[in-house]
Parts: structure tokens; sequence; C-alpha cells
């Protein structure tokens, strides 16, 4: 039986806890507790959850388990499922792995291919296909994309590299670079999570650089001892990791010339994707939390990052929930630690996000959150593998998510897709990127129902 049955069995019976239970806006329930666990089998455009840090299971390690994907050649007839009065369609293929995507305030799109070294740049028009070229190349897992400064004006494009950060100058319309690349941010630490995500606040004084970590949680980072402890605390950020973890599992923050450099937030372990809120400056991370405690644990995440704070790795997660790999270690940080804003699913691997600005789709969309999760390895039961779309409500997240885009799963042991990027286009569209095939899709709203899928 899937937990989408159970949680409507669950609601007919009274069974939840609360005094009612909660419904999304079409009005079936809110997936809550253990029944918003679930697998790929219960996804479907409009299925909402709400997961709170009390609804973890204890970490049971002989659990973990090693699943992965089998990809398999996307046929013509599949495609992602999206909502009622949502249409989707192929905006570019034939792609090299496309990972994050930005659009520039002209309309155009800018793509990095972090395995080929390159950054494209996307530009539709009467054509069928998008005109394609070639913005940089021979780089180094190139990921995060950037404008500055903010605005309609942009007069360089920042790039991520896996080991440093880099800009182009750039005028609206500029389909290749116009010189070389300048580093700005020369060493950032290599190994590990390799994706270096870059924003800016909206002043254009703060550039924001997401650094994961160099393992699961810290395995190679060695202990200190009481002394060294006390001195490392007293000199570094509040829950700081050390030797080959130093500066990793954190957002840096420098100015936009790469200078005056420091940690912005700790404890995060892979903030792959960073979104700034343009009315208020919140910066926000999607964010891969660690494997090897069990289906279940811990969830991925989704939230506001505060300045100075500390969001428990290696030593916690989710809270006050210690690593029992870590256990004992860190006592003085237990009541430290920032619980994130939105919880997913286990190994959902929450990548790109970005923040709905258009004005294409409904009123209800504005200001809502679109992240990719790229799909689960470390999960008996999949997980992933769709766009999803964070609840707000004044500016604020709810805790509540749902499934925006579907359908990149085929079986239990096979995948056609894998969604990276999401980005806004000029016109309110949504584009999404997946790295599986090679393709990204553009999502409109016509306001019309959709035919049974």
């Amino acid at each position: 039986m899937s937990s989408l049955r159970r949680a409507v069995i669950a609601a007919a019976a009274g069974t939840f806890t609360a005094a009612a239970p909660l419904l999304a806006q079409n009005g079936a329930p809110v997936l809550e507790g253990t029944a918003a666990f679930g697998d790929w089998h219960d996804d479907r455009p409009g299925t909402r959850r709400l997961i709170r840090p009390q609804d973890l299971p204890a970490p049971d390690m002989s659990q973990s388990a090693g699943n992965f994907v089998r990809i398999v050649r996307r046929t013509d007839e599949q495609m992602p499922i999206v909502p009622n009065g949502f249409e989707v369609n192929l905006f570019a293929s034939g792609l090299s792995g496309p990972r994050l995507i930005r659009t520039a305030p002209n309309g155009d799109l800018f793509v990095a291919e972090s395995s080929a070294g390159r950054v494209l740049v996307l530009r539709a028009g009467a054509e069928r296909s998008p005109r394609m070229s070639v913005f940089a190349a021979k780089m180094t897992g190139p990921f995060g994309i950037a404008f500055y400064p903010p605005g309609p004006n942009p007069e360089w494009v920042y790039v991520g590299n896996t080991d440093s950060v880099v800009r182009f100058p750039y005028r609206n319309g500029d389909l290749t670079a116009r010189a070389a690349a300048q580093s700005i941010v020369r060493h950032i630490p290599v190994g590990g999570h390799r994706t270096r995500d870059v924003a800016f606040s909206p002043d254009g004084k703060t550039m924001y650089v997401s650094v994961g970590s160099s393992s699961n949680v810290a395995d190679g980072m060695g202990k200190l001892s009481g002394a060294e402890l006390q001195s490392w605390i007293a000199n570094h950020a509040l829950g700081a990791a050390w030797g080959n973890e130093t500066e990793r599992a954190d957002v840096l923050a420098f100015d936009p010339q790469g200078r005056n450099g420091r940690v912005f937030a700790t404890g995060i372990r892979n903030c792959v994707g960073m979104a700034v809120t343009p009315a208020d400056g919140t910066l926000w991370c999607s964010t891969n939390e660690r494997d090897g405690l069990g289906d279940n644990v811990p969830t991925d995440y989704i939230t506001r990052v505060r300045s100075g704070g500390f969001y428990g790795w290696p030593w916690y997660y989710i809270g006050a929930h210690e690593d029992p790999r870590r256990a004992g270690e860190r006592p003085d940080l237990k009541g430290k630690i920032t619980v994130p804003d939105v919880l997913l699913q286990a190994h959902s691997a929450s990548l790109g996000m970005t923040i709905y600005d258009g004005k294409q789709f409904p009123p209800d969309y504005r200001g809502s959150i679109f992240a990719a999760e790229h799909g689960s390895w470390n999960r008996a039961r999949r997980t992933g593998y769709k766009v999803v779309r964070v609840i707000m409500k004044n500016g604020v997240p709810t805790g509540e998510y749902e499934d925006f885009a579907t359908g990149f799963v085929i079986s239990d042991s096979e995948a056609w897709g894998r969604p990276v990027g999401v980005a806004v286009d000029k016109d309110g569209a949504l584009l999404v990127s997946e790295d599986a095939s090679g393709t990204i899709w553009r999502v409109t709203y016509t306001g019309k129902a959709a035919q049974a899928q």
C-alpha cells in the first residue's frame, strides 16, 4: 500500500494526532510524519508533504542501502509530468550533462556543463531549438553562475569552478566571453563535494560561495586535544570544522573582488544550490545531508541561512540529533544548532533552486521556491528525481513542500532523467535541466486542464 493511500486512510480514520488533517490546495491530505517519507511511487504533481524534526526515526546504519539507478534512453513519449493547467515542452536536447542554469537579464539562458568544463548560452528564437553558443570553455568543473552587479545591466559573469571563482567581462547579449577569465577567489579546497555555487546580495556588496564537505561525515578530519579544541573554538566560527574539512561544509562570503573573505555559515554539509530573496536579501541553501544512517535519516533540506548560523554537520543533524559516528565529541554545540526550515525526503539530493519572481504562473506561486531533486542512491526505496515547490506564507516557509514536476523515474531500478537546475525565464516560464538525458524543459502556465497522463 502506498504512503499516499495510507495517509488517506489515516485521515478518514482520524488517526493523525492533529485535530484535523492538513489539506493541500487540491483538497488532498498533506502527507505528514512517516506517511511523508514514501518513495517515487507516491510522487505526483500537487502531492504535498510536511516533515518535522521529531518525525525522524533513530539512525540505523545496518539499514543503509546502496541502490544506484540505471539510466535508460528517453523515448519521445517520456517527459516530465506537471500540474493541471501547466504545459511542459522540450526546450533543448543533446547537451552534455547540463547542470546549473541561470537566466541572464536579457533572457539568455546560461548553462553549466560541468563535466565538459564549459558554460553555454542558449537563446530562444523563432526556431524550434534555441541558438547555442559556447560562452567559455576549458574550465574546471564549472557550476555556479551569477551576474554582477545585480540588476538589468550586469558587467560581469561570475562562475564557480570546483577550485576557484572566476569572472568574465559581460554585456547583455554576449554569446561568447569578451576576454579571458579573471581569478577572483583563487584557492577553494578541492576533493569530495565539488559543486560551487555563487550568488550576490541585492546591494551587490557580498558574494556568497557554497563549498561542500570533503567527506560524508568528516571522515578524515582527525581529533583535537582539549587545549587544541579550545583554541580552535576561540579563533573560528561556531561549529567550524578543521583539518581536511577547513572552510568546507560552509557558505563563504567575500566582496565582489574576492577580498575580505569570511565564513558566513557553518555545518551545511553540501549546499549545492543557493538563491537570494530580492526584497530583503535572505540567503537560501538547497542541501544534501549525510549518508549511511538509514533510509529516512537524515532528511535533506532547504533553508534560510543565517549569518553566523551553525547547521549541525558533522556532529549533529536536523537540530540536536547526534550522529552516532561522532557521538560525544562536541556536547558544547548541542544547543546552538539552527534547525533548517523545510525538511525533504531523505537522500533526495536537493540541487539547484530558484525563487519564482515571474508573473506567468498563478499568484500563489509568486515568491515560491522551486528546487531540483537529483534522486537517491542511499535508500532502498527511491526518492527524489523530481522538481518540488516550497510553500511560502507572507515570505516565510511553512515547512510544507509539494511535487511540481515528476515522471523522471520509469521503474524501481530505472530513470531517464535526473533534475539539476531550475530557472525562471524572461516570460515567467520555469526551465528545468536534467543531466541524465541531457535535456532542458520549459514549463508554462496555460490554465487549461491537462488530459489524463
